[in-house]
């Protein structure tokens, strides 16, 4: 809501996205005016996609056809066209022109493009006056019910949804029920259906959109920790059904047929989010029917070897990958290369392999059927995980065993070796990975993606894009790796008081200082490593979001 006071007088308006429908609905209300007014409103009209800018051109048709209360315009071949309309009765008045070079500050910090122009159809004249409240609809179908219903209407969903979370929020209580009940209305932004009607996440707002990865790991958070049980098997069995050589999509294409089969993790990630949906009451005949075939092609592919140099080795760990991909979530490319080259053996690949079998096996038997491997693969995998990424000297992992060498930097991909369901360290071993990531990586915002004390450390994530995209995973902090960070915590603690009581408080103050900046009442993408940890990137991330309320819902716990 916007509140505008001019004298005495004060005009508020708000801004409503219709769910389910292409429409925006803009309300004005006039508050202290003696006399009716006349509101004149004069809208700009870009008409791109949403990673463009527009620019003046002969081929934007201008023409403007008049409508009973607005009018019409479709200036684009490419795209449907806009309805203007409002709930008075205006005067439409045209006078078609551009308004070029509109300066976008942060674009030019960021490198982009930064000049935009923008056509202006016209003029909207409409009587407006003390309690009658005027309404705008700009839609990509003509609006044929009343807009003040469809504004009540849209209320009144929201008032039901927001019942529905307070069983949720209900569990905490004073100042944790209020930041559980922001972040349950935060996540229900992400949650939506593609135009062929399939149920997905965007990633994060404003740049990102439907991917595997960045699904299946918020996905515990915004839908089974959150009382949406059936909407997360739904998006799983979704996700499930374009299985290909047992990879998982890491992005899925607007057009729905380029689709990119292109991460090594997305599929793994997907037999962690089955085993958090079968902990907040899954059915176990859900997986059975719907999601264990697409989890025995994975297992079989794998084993047997897939694109990108993916397969199992004899040692029984999983490789993937060459000097040429990026496979894991460490997937920044400068210049065609990798930044953070992750190839061979990766830690949290090997992880997410190992839990990915033990679960397998233990569902086999809960199936009646026949193991997928030999029985002694797995503690054939966990002697050689230690054996390989294990540094005695340092007590913690290495990050990527390659070309005969290991990469002894010290990053939060080492935390999954914990926190996943089935790990392959020794107690002691898992105690002193959380020490190493607590002691390097813990900041007030999430964990640090490498430790200050590595040569390639970068502490703030600012500049163009390659000098960004060089620091996206060379320091910069991560919200979402709060998750597998609170969770190992937990598990590893000798006294679960204390570990709950500092955990809880970290989250609280971390929560306090910032959901009333950046996308208000959101979590951004990423933080600065150093001081003060200014937040960039998207500034509402779905992982972010979901991660945080998986933790809050493990404290609740606990």
């Amino acid at each position: 809501m916007f509140s505008y006071l001019i004298g005495g007088i004060i005009l508020r308006k708000t801004i409503m996205l219709l769910y389910g429908e292409d429409c925006v609905l803009i309300k004005y209300e006039l508050e202290n005016c003696p006399s009716p007014a006349l509101l004149r409103l004069r809208p700009f009209i870009a008409c791109r996609r949403f990673h463009d800018l527009a620019k003046k051109t002969a081929l934007f048709d201008t023409d403007i056809l008049a409508l009973k209360n607005g009018f019409e315009i479709n200036p684009r071949e490419d795209m449907p066209p806009l309805f203007i309309q409002t709930n008075g009765s205006p005067r439409f008045l045209p006078a078609p022109m551009w308004y070029c070079n509109f300066e976008y500050p942060a674009e030019r910090e960021r490198g982009y493009e930064w000049r935009e122009d923008l056509f202006q159809p016209g003029v909207l004249e409409i009587p407006i006056k003390n309690g009658k409240p005027v309404i705008i609809s700009a839609s990509l179908k003509k609006n044929s019910r009343q807009l003040q219903k469809k504004w009540t209407g849209e209320e009144t969903r929201r008032v039901a949804v927001l019942t529905g979370d307070e069983a949720v929020a209900e569990m905490f209580g004073g100042e944790d029920r209020e930041h559980i009940r922001q972040l349950l209305k935060a996540r229900r932004q992400f949650l939506i259906r593609t135009p062929a009607g399939r149920p997905a996440v965007i990633a994060g707002y404003h740049w990102f959109e439907d991917w595997g990865r960045d699904t299946l790991i918020a996905l515990p958070g915004l839908t089974f920790c959150s009382g949406r049980l059936q909407e997360g098997t739904e998006i799983l069995e979704a996700i499930g059904r374009h299985e290909r050589g047992g990879l998982l999509p890491n992005f899925f294409a607007p057009d729905g047929r380029n689709n990119a089969y292109n991460s090594v993790d997305a599929s793994l990630w997907y037999f962690w989010a089955v085993q958090q949906m079968l902990k907040h009451g899954g059915a176990l005949e859900i997986v059975r029917t719907s999601l264990w075939p697409v989890m025995k092609r994975i297992v079989k592919s794998y084993m047997a070897g897939t694109l990108y140099d993916i397969y199992m080795s004899e040692s029984g760990l999983l490789h993937a990958g060459n000097a040429d991909t990026n496979l894991t979530w460490m997937d920044a490319v400068v210049g065609g290369k990798p930044v953070t080259p992750r190839f061979g053996f990766v830690v949290e690949i090997n992880a997410l392999w190992y839990n990915a079998l033990c679960f397998a096996e233990e569902l086999s038997r809960s199936f009646g059927e026949k193991n997928l491997f030999p029985v002694e693969l797995i503690p054939r995998i966990a002697r050689s995980f230690q054996d390989t990424f294990w540094i005695e000297d340092g007590a913690y992992l290495g990050d990527v065993f390659s070309q005969g060498a290991l990469d002894r930097a010290i990053r939060p991909n080492q935390i999954f070796a914990v926190s996943l369901p089935f790990s392959p360290l020794t107690p002691s071993q898992a105690t002193s990975v959380c020490s190493k990531v607590r002691e390097h990586l813990l900041t007030p915002c999430g964990l640090r993606t490498l430790s200050p004390a590595g040569s390639a450390y970068r502490g703030r994530y600012e500049g163009d894009s390659v000098q960004r995209d060089g620091d996206y995973h060379q320091g910069t902090v991560w919200p979402w790796l709060l998750g597998p960070f609170g969770e190992a915590y937990l598990k590893v603690a000798e006294n679960k008081v204390e570990a709950r009581a500092f955990l809880i408080e970290h989250l609280r103050a971390f929560l306090r200082r910032h959901l009333p900046v950046a996308g208000v009442g959101c979590i951004s993408e990423i933080f600065d490593g150093d001081p003060p940890h200014t937040p960039r990137g998207c500034i509402s991330q779905a992982w972010s979001v979901g991660e945080i309320i998986r933790l809050y819902r493990l404290l609740q716990e606990h």
